[in-house]
């Protein structure tokens, strides 16, 4: 029987990243499967107008803003939720940021700022939630790679860089975690229609190099996300481990 096996009640998921695109899409999806959600960002403005728009439709939301790259901000936040009595279940990895520049003209500072958001946020902020897992001996947690997780793309090689050690982070997390009940995986997205991907969208020859190197010939929604975030986050996925499941209409599948 498959009943209850992606019911998500009584589950709490902290979604990094969630007032807009692909995290506010994850954190829709895992509420309608029945979680209390915990959504995140660093503008409180958006986050306050996702979360009552969220809490309209009948979810059950509370606000966390905190900055992802500052550990310091990242303990206070965990520090409220034992407050809170607030038990985080599942954590979804989302925060990220793209900067766009060849190799030979990159400033270290921004090489530094797109891995500090895009890796190392994940790393701290699951080591956060993973000392809490371990003693309850379960738990799940979702980081979101990319499609240069597997291959690369010129003019971003920061994030690149950040979405492929997200690959080696999930394995890492396995290998250490798995024993405690814990599942790590990870999401890889391809070409989605978002904010930080509308200048790409609205270049011709990109899109058409999109639209002509997919095989499903489209971008994907983020809606798209959801049914991958309900099974990783679910009991479906509870012998399920050190995996990322790629989201990109084949691309990856062919030449």
């Amino acid at each position: 029987m498959t009943n209850g096996l992606f019911d998500l009640s009584g589950r709490v998921a902290l979604v990094t990243g969630s007032s807009r695109g692909l995290g506010r899409a994850m954190a829709e999806g895992l509420a309608e499967a029945g979680a209390a959600i915990v959504l995140n960002g660093a503008d409180a403005q958006r986050l306050a107008k996702t979360a009552a728009e969220m809490r309209a439709a009948g979810h059950t939301v509370q606000e966390s803003r905190f900055d992802v790259t500052s550990e310091a901000e990242i303990s206070q936040a965990f520090a409220a939720f034992d407050g809170q009595g607030l038990a985080i279940d599942i954590l979804v990895n989302n925060a990220g940021i793209q900067f766009r520049r060849p190799m030979v003209e990159l400033d270290t500072v921004d090489w530094r700022r797109v891995i500090e958001t895009n890796l190392t946020s994940a790393f701290m902020i699951g080591r956060e939630a993973a000392r809490r897992m371990l003693p309850r001996g379960r738990g799940k947690i979702i980081n979101i790679g990319s499609l240069t997780s597997d291959a690369a793309r010129a003019t971003v090689a920061p994030y690149t860089v950040a979405k492929g050690g997200i690959k080696m982070l999930t394995r890492a997390m396995t290998a250490e975690w798995a024993q405690h009940g814990i599942q790590a995986n990870a999401i890889g997205p391809g070409y989605m229609l978002t904010d930080m991907n509308q200048p790409l969208v609205d270049d011709p020859a990109f899109n058409a190099w999109v639209v002509g190197r997919t095989p499903a010939r489209r971008w994907g929604h983020p809606r798209e996300l959801i049914g991958t975030a309900v099974f990783l986050a679910s009991a479906a996925s509870d012998y399920v481990n050190g995996q990322i499941i790629y989201v990109d209409g084949g691309m990856l599948a062919a030449m």
